[in-house]
C-alpha cells in the first residue's frame, strides 16, 4: 500500500477525531497574555491549562529582560551548534547557576526537554546495559527507551516491590554482559500529580548498584524548601545521579538542562546528537532564563503564592466530594466516571456556559470509563478563581450523574 493511502485510511487514535476536534478540543487557540484569564473564540476564559506555575510568563521583570535581550541580540545569535560556533559566556553562566541551585557538580543546557530526554537516554546506555523504568513515565522517556538496543524492563508505577523484581532480572543480565543498569523515573508525574517514590528507589541502589535518572519537569521550581525539586523535597537529591528539568514549566520559557557528575555531563555534552547537530539556544532565551532563575531563587513568595492556590483548590475539591487521586504536587487531576462522549459535552459546558478552560483527558491516557479534568494551579490565580471553578465543577458533575450529557450530541462549530 502507498504510504499516503495508509495514512488516509488510518489517521491514528487522535487524528481520527480531527474533523470535529481541531481548533476546539485539539489545537485550540488561546489568545492574549499567558495567564489565568485568556481569550478563546471571542470569550474570556478562566484558564487552568498553562504550566506557568510561578507566574513568570508575564512577570514584569521577566518581560523587561526578554525585550531588552531580544533588542540587543536578536533571535539569531549565537549561530550554529554550541560545539561549533554557538557557545557564549551567558550559556556557561546559566549552566553554573543551575548546577549550584540543584546541588550538582555540572550542567549542560538542552534546546528542548523532549528531545533532550530522548538524547540523554540514547547517549547514556549501550547494548549491554539494561533500562528499568516506571510504567507511567512521560512519552519522552518512553521514546528514549525505545531507541535502546539492549534489554529494558518496566515496573509498576511507584511499586518498589515491582522495581526490585525487575532489578533482579536486570542484574542477572548485566552479570553476564558486564553492562550497567539505568533506572528512570519522574519527580512529579504530570497526569496523576503524585511524586515518584525517589526515596524508595534510592534505597535500592546499594543492593543493585544502578544509576538513577530523574525527569523533574514538574518538580523543578515547585517542590522542596527552595524549589530545587522533588529530590530536595524528599531529602535524597544526592541519590539522583542524572537530574533533568525543562524551562517550559516553572521557568515559563523554552529549553532544558541536565545536571550530574562533571565527567558524565562532559560526556553528554560531546555525545548528545540532538545537541551536537542542532542550533544553540538563542541568546534572548538564555539571558531570559538567567533572570527567571534569579526570581525563582530570590522570591520565595512566588512559590508560596502557588501553594496557597494549590491547597485551596485541592482542599476545596476534596471537601465537595471530588476524587483528585493521589496528587502530592500542584498538578490537580479531577477524576469523574464517564465515557468519551460525556467528556466532549463536559468540555463544551465548561467552556461555553462557565467560561472555564482546562484540559480534558480520556482513554487511552486514563482507563476506560474515566474522565480527567486536569487543573494546573499557578501563583497568579486567585482564591476567587478557585471558588468559581469549584462551583462550575459541581454543576457539571451533577449533570454527569443525572445522565444529561448522554442525551446531547452537540459539537462546536468550526471557525
Amino acid at each position: 500500500m502507498d504510504i499516503f493511502d495508509r495514512i488516509q485510511a488510518n489517521r491514528g487514535p487522535l487524528g481520527s477525531h480531527s474533523h470535529y476536534a481541531h481548533g476546539y478540543f485539539m489545537f485550540p487557540k488561546l489568545e492574549g497574555e499567558a495567564g489565568p484569564h485568556m481569550g478563546f473564540r471571542g470569550r474570556k476564559m478562566l484558564n487552568w491549562s498553562l504550566n506557568n506555575y510561578l507566574g513568570l510568563a508575564n512577570h514584569p521583570e521577566v518581560r523587561k529582560v526578554d525585550a531588552e535581550a531580544a533588542a540587543e541580540y536578536g533571535m539569531a545569535l549565537p549561530m550554529g551548534a554550541r560545539m561549533m560556533s554557538g557557545n557564549s559566556n551567558y550559556h556557561e553562566q546559566l549552566e553554573d547557576q543551575l548546577s549550584e541551585f540543584v546541588h550538582k557538580p555540572a550542567t549542560c543546557l538542552l534546546n528542548f526537554g523532549y528531545q533532550g530526554v530522548v538524547s540523554i537516554i540514547d547517549s547514556l546506555v549501550g547494548r549491554h546495559d539494561v533500562i528499568v523504568y516506571d510504567a507511567e513515565s512521560h512519552a519522552c522517556i518512553i521514546d528514549g527507551v525505545r531507541l535502546h538496543a539492549g534489554k529494558r524492563f518496566v515496573y509498576r508505577h511507584n511499586d518498589m516491590a515491582s522495581l526490585e523484581k525487575q532489578l533482579t532480572a536486570a542484574k542477572r543480565i548485566t552479570d553476564e554482559t558486564g553492562g550497567g543498569i539505568l533506572v528512570i523515573t519522574e519527580g512529579v508525574f504530570g497526569m496523576s500529580g503524585n511524586q515518584g517514590d525517589l526515596r524508595g528507589v534510592v534505597a535500592l541502589k546499594e543492593k543493585f548498584s544502578f544509576r538513577l535518572f530523574v525527569d523533574d519537569a514538574h518538580g523543578f521550581g515547585t517542590m522542596g524548601p527552595t524549589g530545587a525539586g522533588t529530590g530536595e523535597a524528599q531529602g535524597i537529591q544526592d541519590g539522583i545521579d542524572i537530574y533533568f528539568s525543562t524551562f517550559a514549566k516553572s521557568m515559563a520559557s523554552i529549553g532544558a538542562f541536565v545536571s550530574g557528575p562533571e565527567s558524565v555531563i562532559e560526556y553528554l555534552r560531546y555525545n548528545m546528537r540532538s545537541q551536537i547537530f542542532a542550533k544553540s539556544l538563542p541568546m534572548p532565551l538564555v539571558v531570559g532564563a538567567i533572570k527567571r532563575l534569579e526570581l525563582l531563587r530570590t522570591k520565595p513568595e512566588l512559590r508560596e503564592n502557588l501553594w496557597t492556590i494549590v491547597h485551596a483548590i485541592q482542599n476545596g475539591l476534596r471537601e465537595k466530594g471530588f476524587n483528585i487521586g493521589t496528587t502530592t504536587s500542584p498538578v490537580t487531576p479531577v477524576l469523574l466516571e464517564g465515557e468519551i462522549p460525556d467528556a466532549t459535552q463536559i468540555t463544551l459546558d465548561l467552556r461555553e456556559n462557565h467560561h472555564i478552560f482546562c484540559s480534558i483527558v480520556v482513554y487511552p491516557v486514563v482507563p476506560k470509563g474515566v474522565i480527567m479534568l486536569r487543573i494546573i494551579p499557578t501563583a497568579v490565580h486567585t482564591l476567587e478563581d478557585v471558588a468559581e471553578t469549584i462551583t462550575a465543577f459541581e454543576a457539571v458533575a451533577d449533570k454527569l450523574k443525572k445522565g444529561l450529557y448522554s442525551r446531547t450530541t452537540a459539537v462546536p462549530q468550526a471557525v
